[in-house]
């Protein structure tokens, strides 16, 4: 196994569109054993392949803070079938760096994919768990959490980073309690 690079705002290749897996074979398996092993160490709840530049779509989430390599999710072409509700989450991106902002999400989804055996699984969540789900199937739709918030926060969020990519400064140390 090994650790990948994030990519990071305002990479590119983030918004890119994400094809679905056809197949799963060695190397799809070992991407997704990578892509946990890179969310664990960055450290993160949550890690779409596109955020380390693969364009399949796979996720790998563990938001259970408590027991963590306890409940273990590795989706492979995840659509969400049914959401319901609405709830406002205080959201991070491992790929948005020193920022975070509430996002208004569906309170409770049903999401339906494979795992790495091509076992169909479906998923009734709420919580942080339907939280992380949206989030991360965002990305391989090629969208980020700092899309769905207003134009004026993305706007200045944007300045700052390009500012600070621009002078070589780095993000501070301290990071928000879950970044998904």
């Amino acid at each position: 196994m090994a650790i990948l690079e994030v990519l990071k705002y305002p990479d590119p290749r983030l918004s890119r569109i994400a094809r679905p897996v056809e197949h799963i074979n060695g190397d799809i398996l070992r991407l997704v054993n990578d892509m946990l092993e890179t969310m664990y160490a960055a450290p993160g709840v949550g890690l779409a392949a596109n955020q380390v530049g693969a364009f399949h779509r796979i996720i790998v989430l563990d938001v259970d803070l408590e027991n963590p390599q306890k409940n273990v999710y590795k989706l492979i072409n995840p659509t969400i079938a049914r959401s319901e509700g609405e709830i406002l989450w205080e959201e991070g991106c491992l790929s948005v760096v020193d920022f975070t902002a509430e996002v208004r999400r569906a309170a409770q989804v049903e999401v339906v994919a494979v795992d790495e055996h091509e076992k169909e699984i479906k998923i009734e969540a709420a919580g942080l768990l339907a939280v992380a789900l949206q989030h991360e199937i965002d990305h391989l739709d090629g969208r980020l959490f700092i899309d769905r918030i207003s134009r004026l926060k993305r706007d200045l969020y944007t300045r700052k980073r390009k500012k600070m990519l621009r002078t070589g400064t780095p993000p501070p140390t301290e990071k928000p309690r879950v970044m998904i």
